[in-house]
């Protein structure tokens, strides 16, 4: 806590659970359920809390998503007569290798087992993690939305013991206004962080316990998304496509969704792996061209764009997971990086890791632990189904880098040929950040100016983001050094910035000597962490603002 603080204010208040889960996504809130489960069916009481910096469980989740019920039917098997809102099975699977005009699908046939969805569910990520919510609070969970955990507390052995909120009414100067109230300390014998990718607490974790030592640098996705209400005639309940290919170049990693939900609506949404080299590349505008397609924009004519969001996603897999414990506590779902990229999906394995999680917690506390390292978790992940299929698809984003037709034939391979059971591992050796290559060895890119119908600019996607933050606090987007964006971004890189974030947050302006600064619309910030991981020099770093801020997802 800053000295000055506590001079002016005292010590901030605590309170103590047994476990204090950070993050209210579907790894926190399994995690939660499952040691109340446990509890319930042991005739313990223990007590668990979740932080959760949306103004509303589910305020801030975005995902595509095509759900695999595996993981949640071992968590909660009567689910469905519950009410989980997981209404709609996917009812075909179309892969599209797209060319500029064309589109070349692939027989079903020939679709490896992991683009393929039988038995899977295309749903709300968001709804579900809000019902999820709902089953937390009914087994005795207290969730707390608006309290974003802000740092991380240690004990005298240098255990984590908890965390402690961040201070509400800030002002702009970083001094208390007439609002000021201190943040609260939550004091437990584990901490479970589940922040997403990317996790702001979770960077710290990484670099006092060295946790990604010996693994494989992470890599990260950007994932843009729109919802659309569409023609009825030009829809089909439970249809599923993916796509690659075009707009993107064989070099660049990436591909689309397009999802049909019920209500004619449609979830379509494009990823571009975050290890791209061309700093003239713009993702949201990747984004907006591949919705010109002829074989996409005719389910999108004449339909109504309803809502818009962005989030990086973690796509390293296997060979990239750091350790998972240390001392008082544990990463589960994205904030370690689960998703298995080969399949787009990561709910089921936040849902399984946030189950393995809780049941090593559980048996911890039962037997008189606390804040000690809980070995039992990464032993029962390193049996479980979750292992063995994310080891099948470790090389799927190595491939790429060899570019589009080998990673093809490779991963039908790797995947068809061989079921996944192949002799040899690709490492990766680079992070993201360090594959931007200056603008001097670089093509710019022109992009097609938006047609408010169906392209857009990022102002008026923001808007439907529903993104609002206190206007008079710090901007929670800082800079190590207030010099690199000039002296090094635009100079040497063509201020990447401006292109890489999907809400317009990074903006080079004219001062009045014709000088150019960064101007920085924290505002706008939809919480998408991609600053954070592409910034060429690290020198942006994300921190939490006041609670409640960033978006508010609907149906997201």
């Amino acid at each position: 806590m800053d000295p000055k603080l506590l001079e002016q204010y005292g010590p901030r208040e605590s309170m103590e659970y047994d476990v204090v889960v950070v993050g209210g996504g579907p790894a926190g809130l399994s995690t939660a359920i499952r040691l109340k489960q446990r509890a319930q069916e042991a005739g313990k009481d223990i007590s668990v809390c979740v932080l959760e910096k949306g103004s509303e469980i589910g305020a801030h989740i975005l995902s595509g998503a095509v759900m695999d019920p595996q993981a949640l039917t071992e968590l909660i098997p009567d689910w469905k007569a519950l009410g989980a809102p997981l209404d709609t099975p996917v009812t075909e699977d179309r892969f599209l290798f797209l060319s500029e005009n064309g589109a070349t699908p692939t027989p079903s046939w020939l679709l490896p087992a992991c683009f393929q969805n039988h038995g899977n569910y295309v749903i709300s990520l968001g709804n579900v993690v809000r019902w999820l919510g709902q089953q937390a609070e009914a087994l005795g969970v207290e969730i707390f939305p608006g309290f974003p955990a802000a740092e991380i507390l240690y004990d005298e052995s240098g255990a984590v013991m908890g965390v402690a909120t961040g201070n509400m009414g800030v002002g702009k100067d970083g001094e208390p206004t007439e609002n000021f109230q201190l943040g609260m300390e939550l004091h437990a014998k584990y901490t479970i962080f589940s922040e997403g990718a990317r996790g702001s607490l979770g960077r710290q974790l990484m670099r006092k316990f060295n946790l990604d030592e010996g693994r494989d640098p992470q890599a990260y996705g950007l994932g843009i998304k729109e919802l659309w209400e569409i023609d009825p005639a030009k829809h089909k309940e439970g249809l599923v496509i993916h796509t690659a290919g075009w707009p993107l170049n064989a070099q660049t990693y990436g591909g689309s969704f397009l999802y049909h939900l019920p209500n004619h609506q449609v979830a379509v949404g494009f990823i571009v792996g975050l290890d791209y080299g061309n700093p003239y590349l713009s993702p949201f505008e990747e984004f907006q061209r591949y919705k010109t397609h002829p074989s996409i924009r005719h389910f999108l004519e004449g339909g109504k764009r309803i809502s818009y969001g962005a989030r990086a996603i973690t796509a390293g897999g296997l060979l990239a997971l750091p350790k998972l414990v240390f001392k008082g506590g544990a990463l589960v779902g994205c904030e370690a990086g689960f998703l298995n990229v080969s399949r787009i999906k990561g709910s089921h394995a936040a849902i399984k890791t946030g189950m393995m999680a809780g049941d090593a917690a559980f048996d911890a506390l039962v037997a008189g632990r606390q804040r000690d390292e809980l070995s039992a978790y990464p032993a029962a992940f390193e049996q479980s189904w979750l292992h063995e299929e994310l080891n099948k698809a470790r090389n799927f984003k190595q491939w790429f880098k060899k570019g589009l037709t080998i990673a093809t034939i490779m991963t039908g391979i790797e995947q068809k040929l061989l079921g996944g059971k192949m002799p040899w591992t690709i490492h990766r050796e680079k992070a993201d950040h360090e594959c931007l290559l200056p603008a001097a060895q670089c093509q710019p890119i022109v992009y097609p100016k938006p047609d408010g119908k169906l392209t857009f600019d990022r102002l008026s996607s923001v808007f439907i983001s529903n993104t609002n933050h206190e206007e008079n606090q710090p901007a929670h987007l800082t800079l190590k050094d207030p010099s690199v964006p000039i002296g090094i971004n635009l100079a040497e890189y063509a201020g990447p910035e401006q292109r890489y974030c999907p809400a317009g947050v990074y903006e080079f302006v004219k001062n009045d000597d014709d000088s150019e600064r960064l101007q920085i619309n924290a505002q706008n910030c939809v919480h998408c962490k991609t600053c954070d991981i592409k910034d060429p020099t690290q020198n942006i770093v994300w921190v939490t603002p006041e609670g409640g801020g960033g978006p508010n997802y609907p149906n997201m």
